[in-house]
C-alpha cells in the first residue's frame, strides 16, 4: 500500500498525503466486474481488502457511483481515519476490522455472500510507515513494534528478544531473503544477552555491524530485508495471504474480477500460485472432453505482472516495486469433494 516518499514528516492530514498506486489501471481492471453486476441487475459490491487510508476505496466510490465498497483493515487507527474520510459516502461504504482472510465475515457485514471485485494492495501502508511510533521504518529510531493491529499483543520486540538463534535465522532468510541471515541472527542473540532490544535504532546498529560494508553499498540499507522479515513474522502476512486469495476467489461472482498488487517476490509468488491453481484445468490428461467440474474457474488477465509507469514512480517513489496481477472469474468455484 505504498504512497508518498517521506523525508521530513509533512503537516497535512494522513489521508491528504495518500496517493493510491496505479489507481487508473486498478479501476480499469475492476470495471468489467461492476458492469457484469449491473447487467445482472445487482448492486455492485467491491472489497478493498487492504483499506489503509482509503485512497483506492474513495476512487472506487467516486467512479462506480452505484457500488458498495467493503473496506477491510486490521489497523484500528487507519480504519478510523479512513472511515472519517469516507463519511460522505454513508451507506455505500462498510468498514470491517479484521484481516483479509476473513472474507466471509466481511461480506456478511455488508449483507452479501459474494462480491464483484476485490483489490489487495499488499504490504505495509504508508500511514504505518509514516507514523514513527509504529516501528516499521529503519530510517529513524522508534519502539520496536511493527504490529499492523495495534491491539495485538505480539510485537517485533518479542521476536528479536525471545526467538532462539536458529529460528531467527530461518525467518530472516525465508521472509527477508537475506543472505547474511546467520550473521545477523548471531549478532542479535549475542547483543541481547547484555540487554533486550526495545527500539529500532539499536537493532539497526546491530544489523549494520553484522553485514559487510561492501554489501550495504550495493544492496541498499543493510536492515531493509531483516525489517521486512520481522514485519511479516509479527503480522503473519504470508500465511494470511495464502488463506485469503482462495477465499476471495470463492466469494466472487462469475464475471467479477480480482486485482492483487504486491511489493516483494514472496507475496507475488503466492499470488501467482493461487491464480494458476484456479486457472488450470484438472481434467485428466488425454481425456477427450473438458469436464465441467474440472474446468478452469478463472481467466488470468495480466501477462506476467504489470508495473507502474515511470511517471507514477516519479510522483510516488514507494510505488516502484509494485507488481499487479489480475483474474476474472468464469465458472463456479470447484468443489473440494
Amino acid at each position: 500500500m505504498a504512497v508518498f516518499d517521506q523525508n521530513d514528516r509533512p503537516a497535512p492530514h494522513a489521508a491528504e498525503r495518500h496517493i493510491p498506486v496505479m489507481a487508473d489501471r486498478v479501476l480499469d481492471l475492476l470495471a468489467p466486474g461492476i458492469e457484469s453486476a449491473r447487467q445482472h441487475q445487482r448492486q455492485p459490491v467491491l472489497v478493498d481488502a487492504t483499506l489503509g487510508m482509503g485512497g483506492h476505496t474513495e476512487l472506487m466510490l467516486n467512479r462506480f457511483d452505484d457500488a458498495v465498497v467493503v473496506g477491510i483493515d486490521r489497523d484500528t487507527q487507519a480504519l478510523a481515519l479512513a472511515t472519517e474520510r469516507l463519511a460522505a459516502f454513508e451507506k455505500r461504504f462498510v468498514a470491517f476490522h479484521g484481516t483479509y482472510d476473513q472474507i466471509p465475515e466481511a461480506l456478511d457485514a455488508a449483507g452479501v455472500v459474494a462480491a464483484d471485485g476485490y483489490l489487495f494492495d499488499l504490504g505495509v501502508s504508508s500511514y504505518q510507515l509514516d507514523e514513527r511510533d509504529r516501528g516499521f521504518a529503519y530510517s529513524y529510531d522508534a519502539p520496536l513494534d511493527m504490529r499492523m493491529d495495534p491491539t495485538a499483543r505480539f510485537s517485533a520486540a518479542d521476536v528479536v528478544n525471545d526467538y532462539d538463534q536458529k529460528h531467527l535465522e530461518q525467518i530472516i532468510r525465508r521472509y527477508g531473503e537475506e543472505k547474511f541471515a546467520r550473521r545477523i541472527a548471531t549478532a542479535i542473540t549475542e547483543r541481547r544477552q547484555m540487554r533486550p532490544f526495545t527500539d529500532t535504532g539499536d537493532l539497526v546498529e546491530v544489523i549494520r555491524s553484522a553485514v559487510p560494508v561492501a554489501a550495504g553499498r550495493s544492496g541498499g540499507h543493510p536492515a531493509k530485508r531483516t525489517f521486512q522479515a520481522l514485519r511479516i513474522e509479527v503480522n503473519e502476512e504470508l500465511d494470511i495471504l495464502r488463506e485469503a486469495l482462495p477465499a476471495a476467489m470463492a466469494g466472487l461472482h462469475i464475471g467479477g474480477r480480482m486485482v492483487v498488487m504486491s511489493y516483494h517476490s514472496l507475496e507475488d509468488r503466492i499470488t501467482k500460485k493461487a491464480f494458476q491453481a484456479e486457472a488450470t484445468s484438472l481434467t485428466p490428461p488425454g481425456f477427450p472432453v473438458e469436464l465441467e467440474e474440472y474446468a478452469p474457474v478463472v481467466d488470468i488477465l495480466t501477462r506476467g505482472t504489470e508495473k507502474p509507469t515511470e511517471e507514477e514512480i516519479d510522483q510516488n517513489p514507494r510505488a516502484a516495486s509494485a507488481k499487479v496481477r489480475a483474474i476474472q472469474k468464469i465458472r463456479p468455484t470447484r468443489s473440494n469433494g
